[in-house]
């Protein structure tokens, strides 16, 4: 298990390398650049769209300019030159400054983190948390009226898209038309400060309710029938058949002996609570008014912010290989059969 771990983190280099490459590559061939955007604003309040030559002869603005502005955000030098010290740069986590909020990027990152981190995290949990067991109860009820109406409900929910899932939730429960239960959006209420912590937390999780239940729908469903599906299969088996037959109780026989095994499918997903730090949904955080990492990275590719952008890169690459990692440590410890060499 030691050389497989080894062998995988030893991996993670070369895997991250060429990520970093084709990204950088594709965001700096691509038409627009900081520049050409920092000349819009000049000239224009950010709108249109031309290129640098075409700006240096058409908008009054000096080559001398354009090339001081070249020089200030390092498009002065060939991209394999900008490339390699980024990546000297990356050996100390220096991602370099936003083009856009001209800050540093770890800055940058780090103020939209707690709030991906929060949705990502109870998502997560409260994902698990319910469908576990729901599957578990689906498989020992399969075939009965509750096994029909909840899985009408739950597919009847997946076939509904986070954000428009978002609207409809906003629209009859959050003063749009219908109920006023919940508050539309934002993360918490404008006199927040003036609570108690009871209050303070009361009002954190009722801002958090229709968010979270726009960001676990998809999940939700998915491992639900996954948990349920595993199940049923492990429970044809010969060792289950072996374990009735010595005159086992169902509850032990599912909890105990088939539970563990039908776990093993699930575990895939173990490894994803490390990418749910960066975890984000542009529309429902447009919706609810989030300033989140989904809307930070959206923003980042229109104002062609390229360190945010490869920051947010390299970040959620590393997260997404370990992860990976986690969820083959998981299999060996679900299932002892597993070795891997």
């Amino acid at each position: 298990m030691f050389q497989y771990i080894l062998r995988r983190t030893l991996l993670m280099f070369p895997t991250l390398l060429g990520v970093t490459i084709i990204v950088f590559a594709i965001i700096n061939l691509a038409p627009g650049s900081p520049v050409e955007r920092k000349i819009q604003e000049m000239q224009f309040g950010g709108a249109g769209s031309q290129s640098v030559e075409s700006s240096s002869s058409n908008t009054g603005i000096s080559q001398e300019v354009i090339d001081a502005l070249n020089k200030q955000y390092g498009f002065d030098k060939p991209i394999h030159v900008r490339y390699w010290i980024w990546l000297k740069n990356l050996a100390t986590l220096d991602f370099g400054e936003s083009f856009t909020y001209e800050e540093p990027v770890t800055n940058v990152i780090m103020s939209k983190f707690p709030v991906s981190l929060q949705f990502g995290l109870i998502s997560l949990f409260l994902s698990y948390l319910i469908c576990i067991p729901l599957g578990v109860l689906k498989a020992i009820f399969n075939g009965s009226k509750f096994d029909y109406i909840s899985s009408f409900i739950i597919m009847a929910m997946y076939s509904i898209p986070g954000f428009m899932l978002g609207i409809l939730l906003i629209v009859f429960f959050a003063g749009g038309q219908f109920l006023d239960w919940f508050p539309a959006g934002e993360l918490y209420s404008d006199d927040y400060d003036y609570y108690s912590f009871v209050g303070k937390v009361q009002d954190r999780i009722w801002h958090f309710v229709l968010p979270c239940i726009s960001y676990m729908i998809g999940q939700f469903t998915v491992l639900t029938m996954l948990q349920k599906n595993s199940l049923l299969e492990e429970i044809k088996k010969d060792y289950i058949r072996t374990a009735r037959a010595k005159g086992l109780s169902e509850k032990v026989v599912y909890l105990k002996h088939a539970l563990r095994n039908a776990l093993i499918p699930i575990v895939t997903g173990i490894g994803s609570f490390l990418s749910v730090f960066f975890a984000g949904s542009l529309l429902i955080e447009t919706i609810f008014n989030l300033d989140g990492m989904g809307l930070l990275g959206y923003q980042s590719i229109l104002e062609r912010d390229y360190n945010v952008i490869m920051g947010l890169t390299f970040i959620q690459s590393i997260l997404m290989l370990l992860g990976n990692l986690i969820s083959d440590m998981a299999y060996v410890l679900v299932d002892p059969r597993i070795d891997f060499k």
